[in-house]
């Protein structure tokens, strides 16, 4: 803050000095334009998420919370908190708030599990994973995302265990084993270095096929058996491999 003098002639032989604060408003853009209204409408969101079947109190609790608004081109604003998708750099799309509340309620994520992220995206459903208290590790393999979304997620308090530019169909072996494993982009076949980095006990939630996807859960039994579930079509912007 900086101040000002203003003086005041109180008398001949007196002069008064004041300091007058003057009040400048931060620079930082989008970031500090969080406003009651944002938080009604995310109130309205997560009541549409709940009509439709999103029952986890911990995940609707997350929708109330991040500012969604932030993560997309301020020319979309406005409709931020429908229950839509909306394209991102890279060509690449921020899911449906119903998507991402999905996945997070299917994965049952305890706080302080390891969870693999593959495809970070604009981070969206990074925040809510680490609102749920998850320890995530991220890969997004396009590099102007990864850069952006890097730098961002720090800047409204969002910190990932790790954040990797990398190929997310090898995801991140070194780390591995997984508590659990998402993925955002829809894959036209499961990786077999993402099941072998889930834990025993834990779960690979993946979207499969082509065009359209099946989103499809995989429990893993022991280190040979995993039960497998499908849990309704999707569609998402295509896995791709390696680095661009």
């Amino acid at each position: 803050m900086r101040y000002r003098f203003l003086k005041i002639n109180a008398n001949k032989d007196t002069l008064l000095k004041i300091f007058i604060p003057i009040f400048e408003p931060l620079k930082l853009g989008n970031l500090v334009r969080d406003t009651t209204k944002h938080q009604g409408l995310r109130n309205q969101l997560a009541n549409v998420l709940e009509a439709k079947g999103i029952t986890d109190d911990r995940v609707l609790a997350a929708v109330r919370k991040i500012p969604r608004h932030l993560f997309i081109d301020s020319s979309f604003e406005e409709h931020a908190y429908q229950d839509k998708a909306f394209p991102i750099a890279a060509d690449q799309t921020i899911s449906h708030p119903y998507t991402v509340a999905f996945q997070s309620q299917v994965l049952e994520i305890s706080p302080g599990e390891k969870v693999l992220e593959i495809g970070t995206g604009s981070g969206y459903q990074t925040a809510v994973l680490l609102e749920l208290q998850a320890e995530v590790f991220t890969i997004e393999r396009q590099h102007e995302l990864f850069r952006r979304t890097k730098l961002f997620l720090p800047k409204i308090g969002y910190r990932p265990k790790r954040f990797v530019f990398g190929d997310g169909y090898k995801g991140l072996p070194e780390e591995a084993p997984f508590d659990k494993v998402i993925v955002t982009a829809g894959a036209p076949y499961v990786p077999k270095a993402l099941l072998a980095q889930v834990k025993v006990g834990g779960k690979l939630l993946i979207p499969v096929g082509e065009g359209a996807q099946i989103m499809t859960l995989f429990i893993r039994k022991s280190p040979k058996e995993f039960e497998k579930y499908e849990l309704g079509d999707f569609k998402f912007v295509p896995m791709l491999k390696k680095k661009n």
